[in-house]
């Protein structure tokens, strides 16, 4: 078709389309696009929902959206979710009757602390029957304990934001990561030599950070603006929290017959949005590692983050390996593992509230747009003395080796040049202070001992366990947790009885069961537990049923609930009510 037929062939399309549209209104010619648009909008939207929840769950929570519409239907679910939540309140909280709600007229003085020794009277007694929570041995007021509150006394005034005045406290944090890293590997050939990191608050925040550095470092290297992370579901519920924060799309994979990371599940997952995957040693739920090798393998291959998740193993399986026991490979000496958390609070036994997050080199963060002080592992004592605080934030910026860059950098405020590590500003140097003293006083030897004890006395509860018919184990545990459930019993009701006997076990759903996360407080009482627990199921064989004011009703209700918005709702609301 030559150009000279083009134009009257451009003009008898014009004059037909006007033709047919002339039938219509010319407003419903105008509102048709933007119609369509909406349907389309409307129809992606959905579908984007069933992709992202499932076709049975979003049909369900459908029809529990339209039931609720239904006159008295959503005060009927109201009510006995209220009553739930009472439940929950009258099992573990006390009530608020005569709490302080404003400041005293006359201040206490030192009376406060009398006060405060009476109200901690009344707390349940938790020495050697709570699972995990207090990592540390002993009576919390001589050993290792007196140790750990006189060094966070000594220092509780202490601020590592001011680094320019708290030197002593920038060295520790700088000295506990370092440390740390070499647990990990830091010194070995295979990590690259180039470990860094930060304290936080808690294996939650280092997870965070870690999820916002892999979505930075993936936005800057693949420009990956939809980012998507993929975890097994046994993984932490911290990665929820990232993603919430981060607007990360996260894909929950189920785990495979051993409850590992299923890493053949996870690659089906993987497209052009990935940034990162998650792997566990151990699982919170079952303490069983995840095969991080293939894992790493499976991140190498496809260029992307792998986040290992130490926070309870990170201070026993460098020790269990040396101990002998067979510990697969799970730290940056793993090609593929690009971050890694660690809580020094549990089996590091320093205080509550520190955690480290490392990162196998500095590329990660490099070109984030959120930029944080270094870890100054330089001697900058000369420099320090004679500049200001901001000129000494820039100075350890861009003249330190190992660098944070997770955190906020401020150039614009009226207020100074501001630039902090992590999520908080302010932080306690007196936890610092504490982790620094409890790696230092404990030493190779004393984690070697440590860790010696908990994993023989866990070997112990799992050889119990396993001889009680009615139990059977979760899972082949790699290290001090051991879960188990029953196919005979409610497990819920055996965790019930145990409760009454003061024990503070963790209820676990998919499968239910419970578990029991073994420290230096369970020790000495390995076998009080194991009576017990066989005392408690022998009851629940001779009488079932639930236990008056027990919980294993709303346990085993919540995890049959087909509608787990709703479950959701009833834990927002027990929040609510608690706090």
């Amino acid at each position: 078709m030559d150009s000279s037929s083009i134009l009257p062939t451009l003009i008898r399309l014009r004059d037909s389309a006007n033709s047919f549209l002339s039938q219509f209104e010319p407003l419903a010619i105008l509102c048709l696009p933007i119609v369509s648009l909406l349907i389309a909008r409307a129809i992606q939207a959905v579908f984007q929902v069933i992709q992202d929840r499932g076709l049975k769950a979003t049909v369900i929570g459908l029809f529990m959206t339209l039931l609720k519409l239904v006159p008295g239907v959503s005060k009927y679910i109201d009510a006995e979710k209220q009553k739930v939540v009472d439940k929950l309140q009258s099992s573990g909280k006390s009530s608020r009757d005569g709490w302080t709600t404003e400041l005293p007229n006359t201040g206490l003085g030192t009376r406060v602390l009398e006060q405060m020794k009476d109200f901690k009277q009344n707390d349940p007694a938790w020495q050697g029957k709570c699972s995990g929570t207090v990592y540390i041995g002993g009576n919390e007021s001589e050993g290792h304990f007196s140790l750990i509150n006189e060094a966070c006394s000594m220092f509780a005034h202490t601020n590592p934001l001011h680094l320019d005045v708290f030197k002593s406290v920038v060295r520790f944090e700088a000295e506990v990561v370092a440390m740390t890293g070499a647990l990990f590997g830091s010194k070995e050939k295979a990590s690259g030599g180039k470990i860094c990191g930060n304290m936080t608050s808690g294996g939650t925040e280092s997870i965070i950070l870690a999820a916002k550095s892999s979505r930075d470092y993936m936005r800057a290297k693949k420009n990956i603006t939809c980012p998507e992370m993929i975890i097994p579901v046994s993984a932490h519920s911290a990665y929820d929290k990232a993603c919430q924060y981060f607007k990360i799309k996260l894909w929950r994979v189920p785990v495979n017959k051993e409850f590992q990371a299923d890493v053949k599940a996870i690659k089906k997952y993987i497209n052009r949005n990935t940034i990162m995957i998650v792997g566990s040693a151990p699982g919170f739920p079952h303490g069983i590692i995840d095969p991080i090798e293939e894992l790493g393998e499976l991140a190498f291959s496809y260029g992307i983050c792998l986040h290992v998740d130490l926070c309870l193993g990170g201070f026993v399986l460098p020790f269990a390996r040396k101990l002998g026991y067979p510990i697969p490979p799970f730290d940056f000496t793993v090609q593929g593992v690009t971050s890694i958390s660690a809580d020094v609070h549990k089996y590091g036994l320093a205080p509550k509230g520190t955690s480290i997050v490392l990162y196998r080199n500095h590329e990660i963060r490099k070109m984030s747009k959120l930029y944080c002080m270094p870890i100054p592992l330089f001697s900058h004592s000369s420099k320090i003395q004679l500049l200001p605080f901001y000129i000494i934030n820039l100075l350890l910026l861009f003249g330190c080796t190992v660098r944070w860059k997770n955190g906020r950098l401020v150039t614009e405020w009226s207020g100074g040049l501001y630039v902090s590590p992590t999520i908080a500003g302010s932080r306690p140097g007196s936890l610092v202070a504490g982790a620094w003293a409890a790696m230092l006083s404990l030493g190779q030897e004393g984690y070697l001992k440590h860790t010696r004890e908990i994993m023989e006395a866990s070997k112990r509860i799992q050889q119990g366990v396993k001889e009680i018919q009615e139990l059977f184990i979760v899972g082949r545990p790699d290290m001090t947790i051991v879960a188990f459930g029953s196919n005979i019993i409610d497990i819920f009701e055996v965790n019930d009885i145990l409760s009454s006997k003061g024990w503070h076990l963790n209820p676990l759903q998919r499968p239910n069961s419970i578990h029991i996360c073994v420290t230096l407080q369970h020790v000495p009482f390995v076998d009080y537990f194991l009576k017990d627990l066989n005392d408690a199921v022998q009851t629940v064989i001779k009488n079932p049923g639930p236990v008056s004011g027990g919980l294993a009703p709303i346990y085993g209700a919540a995890g049959k609930i087909p509608d787990r918005g709703m479950v959701s709702e009833l834990l927002v609301d027990y929040m609510d009510n608690a706090c």
